[in-house]
């Protein structure tokens, strides 16, 4: 059957509809405008997830170091978050990572390569033992955290990630989707971020927290994959 460009369209936007993205920084309750300090990904528009851990678009969904954004400056130890274009569909867990940027380039010129990435936030899902487990993320709109005010002072990207694990139950079934924003941290301290990991890198296809069947057997455990998260 031959499709019309009208029913491949429609056949796209359906797709669509259970996906999301990560448009929007919120800095101490306000949400800034889509895509200003937040990066515009590749898939902004289709919305597709990433499925493949070794895929460079793991990082910030784009391999295009041109995909700038506006650097927004945040207090160490301010309220920060992300603010989702719709709300999340997918059960699974979420990850908030940053990265310092190096000296002598700046947020919007820096791809974020290497063992730079330490986390700063997860939200895993709620386990009773194996005859339970349930996800906060559901129908999630937005989040916020607390960053750490021993945060040293400078710029940084802080990406968000989120795992849909409906289809975990097979290897490379894990959905990721995410979005990489620039601050400028100013009234730093002298924490020591880390452990740091590269993305891609951090995942192994096969790590029991992504390659999991959420449905049968209920886990009895659960442990959000990557770091631990460096709490200053």
């Amino acid at each position: 059957m031959k499709l019309t460009a009208s029913t491949c369209a429609l056949l796209v936007a359906t797709q669509a509809l259970g996906h999301y993205t990560f448009p929007s920084l919120i800095i101490n309750g306000v949400t800034l405008p889509a895509w200003q300090s937040v990066r515009r990904t590749n898939n902004w528009e289709d919305r597709n997830p990433v499925t493949d851990v070794n895929n460079i678009n793991l990082r910030c969904y784009t391999s295009q170091t041109n995909a700038k954004a506006s650097t927004a400056l945040v207090n160490a130890g301010s309220k920060i978050g992300f603010a989702l274009n719709q709300s999340i569909y997918h059960k699974g867990v979420m990850n908030v990572y940053m990265a310092k940027v190096p000296q002598g380039t700046t947020a919007a010129d820096w791809d974020g390569a290497g063992n730079v990435w330490f986390k700063v936030h997860e939200i895993g899902p709620i386990t009773n033992g194996g005859s339970s487990i349930s996800f906060p993320t559901d129908d999630m709109l937005r989040f916020e955290f607390d960053l750490p005010r021993a945060l040293p002072s400078g710029q940084y990207l802080i990406r968000a990630e989120h795992i849909a694990l409906q289809e975990a139950a097979q290897v490379n079934g894990a959905q990721f989707y995410l979005g990489c924003g620039q601050i400028e941290i100013a009234g730093g301290g002298n924490g020591n971020p880390g452990p740091l990991v590269a993305i891609p890198g951090v995942y192994d296809a096969r790590d029991t927290s992504i390659h999991i069947d959420i449905y049968w057997p209920v886990p009895a455990t659960y442990r959000n994959p990557g770091p631990a998260v460096w709490r200053g």
